[in-house]
């Protein structure tokens, strides 16, 4: 065989091998999406969030399993990703992970600013961009509202300047809902993210309705409830309407409650298993609640 011919063959059949990954890509059902609301910009309703799972990581026992899971991710459509310079080497391992994999073009990068002072703030934000390996970040928000009026201005001149798309601010505590209510009143904010929950519905009172009236994108952490929904739930069987909304897990009932409120733009749950991201994602498809079952989940969970 000539080198013409072999090096024809060789093309054909590397051709043939990347359409059939793309065959792959195009069986996987696409997942829902909702708009950002300050561009109109549409991401996945499931994230991936790495708070405790990823903050230990440092050997490649412990990387080798998130490796395949951001695989699975990336594979099923998933594109945002949520960590913190705060959750031990989540930050760096995240980066690391989006260069091994060649994923970060593809990949919607969240994190955040948690200082005391602008100084602090500038080294932190700074770092993080080493940390991820990327020249631009999709989101910085400020975190549990820490030296927010400062961290505000500095993550508005870095979107300004392009380096950061988004701007938003954090929480997970119920105490300090009030001076978050304040400070979205008074703040123009891309995104918001807060606690919220099947069994932690407070912030649907004022925050997320709120968030809605203001423009904001709504990211939801603690998706599971510190796991109490998980442990309300344990050995139950699904309801039969679980049915009525393509759920075939716990998991799914809970992110897809999450996720059909109207005002909510993406969960975050953590994963750090292939098994787990394929679980969650499907959350991000077929059938919703809507809002009479949405209230019959709350009953649900309420009576348990």
């Amino acid at each position: 065989m000539n080198a013409t011919r072999r090096t024809a063959l060789a093309a054909l059949g590397g051709g043939l091998v990347a359409a059939a990954l793309d065959l792959g890509a195009a069986a996987q059902p696409a997942l829902i999406r909702k708009p950002i609301p300050s561009s109109g910009e549409m991401i996945p309703v499931i994230g991936l969030g790495s708070a405790r799972r990823y903050e230990d990581a440092k050997t490649e026992e412990d990387i080798g399993p998130l490796r395949e899971t951001f695989r699975q991710f990336q594979a099923m459509g998933g594109t945002v990703l949520d960590t913190s310079p705060t959750y031990g080497v989540a930050e760096p391992v995240m980066g690391g992970l989006m260069a091994d994999l060649n994923i970060r073009p593809s990949m919607f990068v969240c994190t955040k600013v948690a200082v005391d002072n602008k100084e602090q703030g500038r080294e932190q934000i700074e770092q993080s961009f080493r940390n991820l390996r990327t020249n631009r970040i999709d989101l910085i928000a400020v975190h549990n509202l820490r030296d927010i009026s400062n961290e505000l201005a500095t993550l508005r001149e870095l979107k300004a300047a392009g380096r950061i798309r988004y701007v938003g601010a954090t929480t997970s505590f119920d105490r300090q809902y009030e001076a978050f209510e304040a400070m979205m009143r008074r703040e123009a904010l891309d995104s918001i993210q807060i606690d919220y929950a099947l069994d932690n519905r407070n912030a649907a009172e004022r925050i997320i309705p709120l968030a809605r009236d203001r423009g904001m994108a709504v990211f939801i952490n603690l998706p599971f409830g510190r796991g109490s929904v998980f442990r309300a739930t344990q050995g139950k069987p699904l309801p039969d309407w679980a049915a009525e909304i393509d759920c075939t897990s716990w998991a799914q009932v809970m992110l897809k409650y999450i996720v059909s409120h109207e005002a909510v733009t993406c969960a975050i749950p953590g994963m750090a298993q292939a098994r787990y991201v394929d679980d969650n994602l499907k959350a991000a498809q077929g059938r919703m609640p809507d809002a009479a079952l949405r209230r019959r989940m709350e009953q649900y969970i309420d009576g348990l």
